[in-house]
């Protein structure tokens, strides 16, 4: 196994520290608390590439030990974001996000939102309806819980539209920041053509993870991501000013998450922006 390796980016509180190591292991050599946003995409118990098949109760009781290590992580003001799809046994479907919600309940946790992901693309089914969303459960330790809506806030359907009568006449009736975005969002998700592609058949957008990282962290505080994969959850953190942690049991997504930091401390790595149009009818074809 590879051990941590820590750099530091752009200015000294930009710091990452990412292994190929369990998360288990890694987590218990991190302090109580340490960290302000903990977010990540567990694997969904369907037999991908990266993960081993277990039955449902087995996977519940494995999911049940890393979720109350990363409680045990989380500041006082912090975020847990956990963002799942569904398991599918014999047809069946289980979505995880009910699954899992009481294993974040016993440990006190509060639901904020139940946020969907909604995407254009994914497999085709033939005997149910083809999945286009997935789920992330934002759970917060306490009442008194970091949010900042404005750098997440979204263009207004109606951005001049004004108050008609009335004291406030005339004047906009809108945030001229833009509006809440909501609990449903619609962001592709990684496929063969997107910018953002290697070689991990399921990775985060990271435009995903930075509306989580901007709205429930401060510059220079702490996020983990226990799932790392290739690394998307430390690029929206180092990208926005945060130290960015994460570690995955496969050395070649830890090799490619490290090749992606280096490229964005180089200012090459390419992403695809926050609030871009999934599709605009204005440009040419193959212009998107």
């Amino acid at each position: 196994m590879r051990t941590s390796k820590k750099i530091s980016l752009l200015n000294n509180f930009h710091d990452v520290s990412m292994a190929c190591e369990d998360n288990l292991s890694f987590m218990r050599n991190l302090p109580a608390e340490s960290q302000k946003l903990i977010v990540t995409s567990p694997p969904y118990n369907i037999g991908k590439s990266y993960e081993k098949r277990a039955s449902i109760e087995n996977y519940i009781q494995s999911q049940a030990q890393v979720i109350a290590e990363c409680v045990r992580l989380l500041s006082s003001d912090g975020s847990i974001c956990w963002q799942v799809g569904n398991h599918v046994q014999k047809g069946e479907v289980f979505p995880l996000d009910m699954v899992l919600y009481h294993v974040f309940k016993d440990h006190g946790l509060k639901l904020r939102n139940r946020i969907i992901w909604h995407f254009e693309h994914g497999l085709h089914c033939t005997n149910r309806l083809s999945g286009r969303h997935e789920t992330i459960l934002w759970f917060t330790k306490t009442d008194n819980y970091t949010f900042n809506l404005d750098p997440i806030r979204v263009p207004s359907k109606y951005p001049n539209k004004r108050y008609y009568k009335g004291p406030k006449a005339g004047q906009l009736s809108s945030n001229p920041l833009g509006k809440n975005p909501g609990d449903l969002w619609i962001i592709p998700n990684v496929k063969n053509n997107h910018v953002e592609k290697t070689a991990h058949p399921c990775q985060f957008p990271v435009e995903l993870v930075e509306r989580l990282v901007l709205s429930m962290t401060n510059p220079g505080d702490s996020v983990f991501d226990p799932y790392m994969g290739v690394g998307s959850s430390v690029v929206a953190a180092v990208k926005n000013g945060r130290n960015g942690l994460g570690c995955d049991v496969v050395p070649e997504y830890v090799d490619v998450a490290w090749e992606r930091v280096n490229r964005l401390k180089s200012g090459e790595l390419a992403t695809r922006p926050m609030n871009k149009p999934v599709y605009d009818p204005t440009l040419p074809r193959g212009g998107h």
